[in-house]
């Protein structure tokens, strides 16, 4: 254990140096192309070749965390960290599934690559940003349309799709010659260092992957919907509060700046000039001197849109002086506008004449942060104010931009959220518990196999969780508990089988204790079970009788078959070993065994419960001398109303009272005593049972040879 986890952290050391060499190698080669103003930018070559030693989630790291470090000499390139993740995520992808061994493949990852990052590449730099990235790229749009006579727009996306095929060409080349260079050992180790347990194949990843999808409430999707839940909740909450905050600081700031000017304009306007002002015009005599101080105020003060002087009047107010950016006056002297209805709130404060705080004003006129400051004659009267004006509209401009740029950089964060949550789940929770699943499964449908359940076990102890929590400890316990289960289900098969081995001495003892008593029937005991096997194994490699014979079935009628006699006991030995033909009535009494030992075998049954076997011992023994036509005894069954294990019986014990000596015959020949059996197909005996019996010739051949007969 500590050694398989000093190699554990080993490889995974090994990873984190993959990860730093690709991040060092995209930002150096990246630091190189901007410095030299290359058309093309390089910082792919360390995440291809990450994505093809380690996977997805380093490719993934690699090229978030390169975007983040290139703004030291490229602020921008934050912007296109998203864009890194996503070649990331389908190099990994395609080495999975296409893998790169062949040029074609090579050419049809850079021309997809390339088309794709180009294209995301051109709208984010033309629709965030407006304008490319470096001065080579700018001329070469440019040379691109004056040559070819087609728009700015499309020459930038075809250029920048060219660029970016160009890129990712060199960037997988050097990526593969890097990977020629390492030895397929320590790219395996890198690639496995994630893994918590045994490392899966990809068809492993698969179908066990595909039983998180199996269920609707899967773990893995719940926790799939989770993180992508959290981090659309986090990333709209860190847009929601960076919008809010800019927003409320751009408002303060134009407010301070407003309310500055508009004192400042109060104290340069002569409180005493502006009622002639307002009767004569620019023709007043102090007009034209205060307008240009107002407009080098105006000019002097960055974000001022709008200055103007007014007088109050009892609906409205008359405008006095008006300085917008233009130069030229928005309102002449004396005209009169009233009273805008986002201002009627502080009308009353107006005619007091106190200051009023900035007001933020949203009209068909626009949007604007206007401030007013009383101009104070020396007798403290208010003869008009001072407004400033500073517009809000470039808020929305900026804002546009700004949710841009945010969900640029969110979304890169966004993809490595959740492909760590995916991979920190998928390797510490999901994977791991689909593989206890399927073990423990497979452990379950092994039954009381002994065979599958020790290779069900090894393939759950060879699993190897390693997470180190919960699910760890629970593996370890599900592995005790199995192992004990296998054991325990072998100890009681031991038993088992030596109870068997008892029952089935059992019933050879009281075989041989009623042949015994028949004193010409050698090993009859020992050959008809034999041949009760070998008709038994015929009928089912030839597939007769499918819905009878099972692994039971014959294990029942095998064992049974020594019992088939055992209602002899209850004949006297003067019948049992009479040296002549029976007389009818003699022969009646000796038909009697057939009934005898039914009782005798239910009598067992009744007295052993659950020992189903004896059902056969049963059926063989009261049935044996029943024959296919009807003729038999003792109840005349006929055809497949006969138990089959009986008619198994009947070719089985008459072959061999055939094939051996009696005290009243010889043993027949061989051919004599199969012709007879032959005939007997069809009337006697069942034609199938005799067929694969016929069949078995050389078997029986061996029986007859292992007992000491001549053939």
């Amino acid at each position: 254990m500590k050694i398989t986890l000093q190699k554990t952290n080993h490889n995974r050391l090994l990873r984190v140096l993959t990860i730093f060499f690709g991040i060092a190698m995209n930002v150096a080669m990246s630091f190189v192309a901007r410095k030299y103003d290359l058309p093309i930018y390089l910082d792919a070559v360390g995440t291809i070749f990450v994505s093809l030693i380690g996977g997805l989630f380093p490719g993934i790291v690699t090229a978030v965390l390169t975007n983040a470090v290139s703004t030291i000499f490229n602020r921008e390139a934050i912007y296109f960290g998203f864009i890194s993740a996503l070649v990331a995520i389908y190099t990994a992808w395609f080495v999975r599934e296409k893998k790169f061994d062949h040029i074609k493949k090579i050419l049809i990852f850079v021309f997809t690559v390339g088309i794709g990052s180009g294209a995301l590449g051109a709208a984010i730099q033309w629709g965030a940003m407006g304008r490319p990235q470096t001065q080579s790229f700018d001329a070469l749009v440019e040379a691109f349309t004056i040559q070819f006579g087609i728009g700015d727009f499309w020459s930038y996306f075809i250029i920048d799709i060219l660029l970016n095929i160009l890129d990712k060409g060199v960037s997988i080349f050097v990526a593969l010659l890097l990977l020629h260079f390492i030895p397929d050992r320590t790219c395996e180790n890198i690639r496995n260092s994630g893994w918590k347990q045994r490392p899966l194949s990809i068809s492993e990843v698969k179908r066990i992957g595909s039983l998180s999808f199996s269920s609707i409430h899967s773990l893995r999707i719940r926790i799939t919907v989770m993180l992508v839940g959290c981090s659309l909740a986090l990333t709209v909450i860190m847009g929601i509060v960076g919008i809010t905050l800019y927003f409320k600081n751009a408002k303060a700031e134009k407010a301070e700046i407003a309310l500055n000017v508009a004192r400042f304009a109060a104290q340069k306007v002569d409180p005493n000039i502006i009622d002639e002002c307002i009767a004569k015009g620019i023709y007043a005599d102090a007009y034209e001197g205060t307008e240009r101080e107002l407009i080098s105020i105006k000019e002097a003060v960055t974000g001022v849109d709008r200055i103007y002087i007014n007088q109050l009047s009892s609906d409205g107010w008359y405008i006095v002086f008006d300085i917008v950016p233009d130069g030229v006056r928005k309102h002449i002297p004396g005209e009169k506008e009233k009273f805008d209805e986002n201002m009627q709130p502080y009308v009353g404060a107006l005619f007091k004449g106190e200051e009023v705080a900035p007001v933020e004003i949203l009209s068909h006129s626009g949007w604007f942060m206007s401030a007013y400051c009383p101009i104070i004659d020396k007798n403290g009267i208010c003869m008009g104010y001072a407004v400033a004006e500073t517009s809000l509209a470039f808020l929305s401009d900026y804002m546009q931009g700004f949710l841009l740029r945010v969900l640029f950089i969110m979304t890169s964060f966004f993809i490595l959220i959740i492909a760590f949550g995916l991979w920190s789940t998928g390797t510490g929770m999901v994977y791991p518990i689909n593989s206890i699943e399927k073990s423990v499964e497979n452990f379950i449908k092994a039954g009381d196999d002994q065979v599958e359940l020790d290779e069900a076990v090894r393939q759950m102890r060879a699993i190897d969780i390693q997470t180190g929590d919960e699910i760890e400890k629970m593996y370890r316990i599900i592995c005790d508990m199995a192992l004990n289960q296998t054991e325990k289900i072998r100890s009681v098969r031991r038993f088992s089988e030596a109870t068997l081995k008892m029952q089935d001495g059992l019933i050879i003892t009281m075989a041989d204790l009623v042949e015994n008593r028949d004193s010409d029937t050698g090993a009859h005991v020992q050959k008809t079970s034999e041949y009760v096997k070998i008709i038994v194994e015929g009928l089912e490699k030839k597939g007769y009788y499918p819905e009878k014979i099972s692994a039971k079935f014959k294990s029942d009628v095998v064992r049974s078959a020594p019992l088939h006699d055992v209602g002899k006991i209850n004949i006297s030995d003067k019948i049992l070993n009479k040296p002549g033909k029976l007389t009818p009535e003699e022969f009646e009494i000796m038909k009697t065994h057939t009934t005898a030992g039914r009782e005798i075998i239910e009598k067992a049954i009744n007295t052993v419960k659950g020992e189903v076997y004896l059902k056969e011992a049963r059926n063989m023994a009261a049935y044996h001398h029943e024959r296919w036509d009807g003729k038999g005894y003792p109840e005349g069954l006929h055809g497949e109303v006969i138990p089959l294990s009986a008619r198994i019986m009947a070719v089985a014990d008459v072959f061999d009272a055939l094939s051996s000596p009696r005290v009243y015959k010889e043993a027949f020949p061989l051919d004599k005593a199969l012709d007879i059996i032959s005939e007997g197909a069809g009337t006697q005996f069942d034609p199938k049972c005799v067929e694969v019996f016929m069949d078995s010739i050389p078997e029986i051949k061996v029986i007859l040879n292992k007992y000491n007969q001549k053939v």
